[in-house]
């Protein structure tokens, strides 16, 4: 189905994954140039939709000017991680393989808000390990630390989300069974030994935020480890930029985006042989 508003073009439709299809939303703005953009939604992994966010993603795809790929995942408790995972990895994989993105890899990005940029990180992450190259990875305010243990989780008790539910809602993403004592990358990419070679990073993140210090501390990781990093911090604000009325995030987040795939159609790559091969599928590597 597509539909039509003003000058984005909307088409609703379903991504093969290896045992179901993935429900996506495809956003095409008229004026887009290169690049696309695999979205995750928010929603502590446990709610949200991409009819829910209809209108930052159409905002978002008009203002980058890129097409954007908002992903349908399935949601805990319901379904547990790996799922959501994998059905964000669908979607990005299917994306890998259209046409206009084979003769460079990098317009490709991932990216999400809250819970779904948690999710992003953790594809950016699996991408790296399946050998895939990819161009960015866009996490507006993920949450990443499933303990929850840093200063800002406190220091505002008040601010949405609370502490109290975002372990809540890490509970119900981890779902029954995980194992104790051994990380977790894909779960929770904090945990992730090493970072380098994974695509490079847009943060943003309000200062008033209860993930901002797992935000600052992710990217100082990146970093360390080689990753280029854009890190903003947006003062006196909170969670939830990416819905927020006011889209001063969102045009800071849509100039991001646009200026990276601009220097990657500016600088021109020569695939080597071996980056043309067939995709693997879209299921987590193991660690």
């Amino acid at each position: 189905m597509t539909m039509q508003p003003s000058d984005v073009a909307v088409t609703v439709r379903r991504i093969p994954a290896p045992h179901h299809t993935v429900p996506v939303r495809i956003f095409r703005p008229s004026t887009a140039r290169s690049g696309w953009l695999v979205w995750a939604h928010g929603g502590s992994w446990v709610s949200g939709s991409a009819a829910a966010w209809h209108a930052p993603c159409l905002d978002l795809a008009r203002r980058a000017g890129v097409t954007l790929v908002s992903v349908d995942y399935r949601l805990a408790p319901a379904h547990p991680y790996p799922v959501p995972l994998e059905d964000v990895l669908a979607v990005l994989v299917w994306a890998a393989q259209q046409p206009e993105l084979q003769a460079d890899p990098r317009l490709l990005a991932v990216g999400g808000d809250s819970a779904g940029a948690t999710l992003a990180a953790s594809s950016a992450l699996a991408f790296r390990d399946q050998g895939r190259l990819l161009g960015g990875q866009v996490l507006a305010y993920p949450p990443l630390d499933p303990q929850c243990r840093a200063p800002s989780y406190t220091w505002l008790p008040h601010q949405f989300p609370n502490r109290d539910s975002l372990m809540a809602a890490w509970r119900a993403y981890a779902g029954p069974g995980q194992p104790s004592g051994r990380a977790q990358p894909y779960l929770s990419p904090l945990q992730a030994k090493k970072l380098d070679g994974v695509a490079p990073a847009i943060l943003g993140v309000g200062g008033f935020d209860p993930v901002r210090d797992d935000v600052r501390r992710y990217a100082a990781r990146l970093r360390l480890a080689g990753v280029p990093v854009q890190l903003r911090e947006f003062a006196g604000e909170g969670h939830a930029l990416f819905m927020a009325p006011s889209t001063a995030f969102r045009r800071w987040l849509a100039a991001s985006v646009r200026q990276q795939f601009d220097e990657y159609v500016n600088s021109p790559m020569t695939l080597p042989s071996d980056a043309r091969r067939k995709p693997r599928g879209a299921r987590c590597p193991q660690p």
